[in-house]
């Protein structure tokens, strides 16, 4: 029995201490990134801004050539019910 509570213990000891050395890794190694990625990010930023600004002008044209098409299917749509109820 008293190899079997050493290995228990030895075990919840080895775990906590993995778990601990693990996260301190993993944190130096995530702030690291994150330093690189700052140094990339400022440059394409602006580059995104632009490419942003080109994609919702040209969202907003789609979409007033979509709004006038409509607008002329509604347009013709009456047309012919005007012309339906007329010769009622």
């Amino acid at each position: 029995m008293s190899e079997r509570d050493g290995f228990s213990g030895g075990f919840l000891l080895g775990t906590l201490v993995g778990g601990v050395v693990g996260g301190v890794i993993g944190a130096i190694a995530a702030s690291r990134q994150k330093e690189a990625n700052q140094g990339l990010n400022f440059n394409s930023e602006n580059a995104k801004n632009a490419e942003d600004d080109e994609s919702i002008e040209s969202a907003r044209r789609s979409l007033e050539d979509k709004i006038s098409q409509l607008n002329f299917a509604i347009d013709d749509v009456r047309q012919q019910l005007g012309g339906v109820k007329n010769e009622q």
